[in-house]
């Protein structure tokens, strides 16, 4: 677990082992080891995952942008600091490995907020996986988005890869990936619908906070039922996903903010969302 443990607001909370700013209803995370293209390491998982959870009871926190310094997104799993003592643990110690990195997708998945990854330069394993699990992507050309667990011996299904990432591109556009560990270059990456916009790396970061703003000003409740149904849909058949979405939207209803944009809309008037 993090040894520094979440204070809530998150605006107030200093990270240990990633950048944090919260900008407005905004918070811009930053995988900032830029001289080892932004690993991630054993206190850096759990102190993410944290943070994702943490952010479900934040009430002034609208949206994420998750980045990475230097150039790049992230490498992945720190060869040093990861890979290399998991060759040396036992099957019990490892499943605990694992399930904790899968925590910080479910971590992720499961925060209200919209995240939206601005990803440049390498994107790989680990950092591929945090990218997917984010639910928009900008990325740049020269992006380098890379499923590499078959090259260093492993399954390509790794932290929800299998379920998630064929639902993004394809499932034979996935199969490509999880079997080769092909490098995704950014325009291609684009074409097959990994990244939502494709722009420069001097424009990269502030196309994403500016998408992320966007949705903060939004209605936050309705956001954040838009986010579950998606995820909680993919087990669904399309009748039970009709019934879902009526519920959720008979909820949505019932929010201040509803009144607000149709009063707004009878006022010939832009609608200014509050939250509630």
């Amino acid at each position: 677990m993090n040894a520094n443990p979440i204070t809530l607001p998150l605006g107030g909370y200093e990270a240990q082992h990633f950048g944090l700013e919260v900008r407005g209803k905004t918070a811009v995370v930053t995988l900032n080891r830029p001289e080892k293209k932004n690993p991630l390491t054993f206190e850096s998982y759990a102190e993410l995952c944290d943070f994702f959870r943490a952010l479900g009871k934040d009430e002034t926190v609208k949206a994420v942008v998750v980045t990475g310094a230097g150039g790049n997104f992230s490498s992945g799993g720190d060869v040093h600091e990861i890979i290399g003592p998991l060759v040396a643990m036992d099957t019990v110690r490892l499943l605990k490995f694992t399930r904790m990195t899968g925590e910080l997708v479910k971590a992720m998945r499961a925060c209200p907020q919209p995240i939206v990854a601005a990803i440049d330069g390498v994107c790989a394993g680990a950092g591929a996986i945090v990218a997917m699990a984010s639910d928009l992507r900008y990325g740049t050309v020269r992006a380098k988005v890379a499923f590499l667990f078959n090259r260093v011996g492993l399954a390509g299904c790794d932290m929800g890869a299998c379920a998630m990432l064929p639902r993004i591109v394809g499932q034979g556009r996935a199969s490509e990936l999880l079997y080769t560990g092909r490098a995704l270059p950014g325009d291609e990456a684009e074409r097959w619908g990994f990244f939502n916009r494709l722009l420069e790396p001097e424009t990269l970061l502030d196309a994403a906070l500016a998408m992320a703003d966007e949705i903060a000003a939004g209605p936050t409740f309705a956001h954040a039922m838009t986010k579950r149904m998606l995820h909680m849909e993919w087990a669904m058949g399309v009748d039970d996903s009709i019934e879902a979405e009526a519920v959720a939207q008979a909820l949505c209803m019932q929010t201040e903010d509803f009144g607000r944009a149709y009063r707004a809309f009878a006022a010939k008037q832009k609608p200014v969302f509050e939250g509630d």
